[in-house]
């Protein structure tokens, strides 16, 4: 007799409460292996698959695409036993966690995958299916064992688990007599809570088996009220509603929550970056990794804030307290499909111009494919905003809470400028600077900002802080 057990949508670190499903990975009566993944969520965070610590067959998914889950909630249920894959229960029964983490690494041993359709069977057969390639893991993590009773969530389809009913069908269809074609309990007792008699049923499974989703059919058709009865439908409101949520919702309470907590201040100025720019050029003229300017721009930010540390702070408002941080968790704005991010950069303030642009491009790259994990957008002490590549001169950056303080960017275009007392035509960007004015005062904001415009202006400012 399969054992049914259930997968919850498991705690995906870094205090993230809920997950909207983008895509299933797998259908009722696939065959699932121990570790495959089988949804891809989106978090607040980023977007991850979730492995299965179970071997089986899936016996029903709960929610639909595009819906939200909480932590917790069931999210699938697998049989394990002699109708599911061979070696499935033992793989489930070996060990209640599969080992794998979403924050962090897999397993220690490699474990094959494979996604099959669940056939029809032969009385007394178990099911087979042919092994097929399925896509790798990222991270998961297994939830805890969970009754069967959990099937019960909105969403759950049944599945035949068990031998063929075709001698339940055919009695049946010679009248009443014979076993109904059911065999899933929760079916019968769905039945039973809402007063249907299966016998009346047709079954949409396999040689006829009746499925949840066919008493849930029933169920929905018995309480549907006439249509004469039926009240007038409201106008739909005007216009278009978006969800705030997923990452989009996450950015709105960050974004809200800094405008509420921090009382913020903006300072700004313009700089010649011309010879940064031609630094930039004799570097990459030099042979090797290209370097870019927001990489030359981070390593400016780490020089500064190493001589004025006051702004890689936070504040504990329990204990009425600015914590100055000592490592540079250097974070920066990238616009996405899927909305704004902020990758971090850890300990920024050990790289050097090649390796902090090393790691600038590979958050870049996997912010556009959408492969980010929680661990590679949490954390932050400090963002830069590089804004000018949407081609605006100017901005006031909003603090990404709880940070203390947020670096803006403009564009780098000609435009007249006095060098050396005469009027000439120069490579200016616009550099503006919101802090938390608890943390610090506008001296100190003033000094890290200058400071910035001055290793623009002069690149060789920058040697005496390597």
């Amino acid at each position: 007799m399969p054992q049914v057990l259930e997968f919850k949508l498991p705690d995906l670190g870094e205090g993230l409460t809920e997950a909207e499903i983008v895509r299933w990975l797998v259908a009722v009566g696939d065959v699932v292996a121990v570790d495959q993944p089988v949804v891809e969520v989106e978090t607040a965070k980023a977007m991850v698959e979730v492995p299965c610590p179970y071997g089986g067959v899936v016996t029903a998914r709960f929610g639909e695409e595009g819906s939200e889950l909480p932590v917790g909630a069931p999210l699938l249920t697998v049989a394990v036993g002699p109708a599911s894959e061979p070696g499935a229960a033992e793989e489930a029964e070996s060990s209640e966690y599969s080992g794998n983490v979403l924050v962090g690494y897999g397993t220690g041993a490699a474990t094959t995958r494979r996604r099959s359709r669940l056939r029809p069977a032969t009385p007394l057969a178990p099911v087979t299916a042919p092994a097929t390639a399925s896509a790798p893991g990222v991270r998961g993590v297994p939830g805890g064992l969970g009754a069967p009773g959990g099937q019960e969530a909105s969403g759950g389809q049944g599945v035949p688990v068990a031998p063929a009913v075709t001698a339940a069908a055919t009695g049946r269809a010679a009248g009443h007599a014979g076993p109904v074609p059911v065999i899933s309990p929760l079916v019968r007792r769905l039945a039973r809570e809402h007063g249907l008699d299966l016998r009346e049923l047709s079954g949409s499974g396999p040689e006829g088996l009746i499925l949840r989703a066919d008493v849930e059919s029933a169920v929905a058709a018995s309480a549907q009220p006439p249509a004469a009865a039926a009240p007038p439908s409201p106008a739909p409101a005007a216009g278009e509603r978006i969800a705030l949520k997923g990452i989009r919702g996450a950015v709105a309470d960050k974004l809200s929550r800094s405008r509420t907590e921090i009382p913020d201040a903006t300072c700004w100025v313009d700089a010649d970056a011309t010879e940064l720019m031609a630094a930039r050029a004799a570097m990459n003229a030099a042979g090797g990794p290209k370097v870019s300017v927001l990489a030359l721009l981070a390593r400016i930010c780490t020089a500064a804030l190493a001589r004025f540390p006051e702004l890689n702070s936070t504040v504990d408002l329990k204990a009425r307290e600015i914590v100055r941080l000592p490592e540079v968790h250097l974070g920066f704005a990238a616009q996405t499909e899927r909305g704004l991010v902020v990758p971090v950069v850890r300990n920024a303030h050990r790289g050097t111009v090649d390796s902090l642009g090393a790691e600038l491009a590979r958050l870049t790259e996997a912010a556009r494919t959408g492969t980010l994990t929680p661990g590679d957008l949490t954390g932050g002490t400090f963002t830069l905003n590089n804004y000018g590549v949407f081609g605006v001169d100017g901005s006031t950056p909003i603090i990404n809470h709880p940070e203390a303080a947020m670096l803006g960017v403009g564009r780098i275009i000609p435009k007249p400028w006095v060098h050396e007392g005469e009027l000439a035509v120069r490579q200016v960007v616009q550099l503006s600077l919101t802090f938390d004015h608890r943390v610090c005062d506008g001296g100190t904001a003033g000094g890290f900002l200058r400071h910035v415009a001055d290793c623009v202006e002069h690149p060789a400012v920058l040697l005496r802080s390597l």
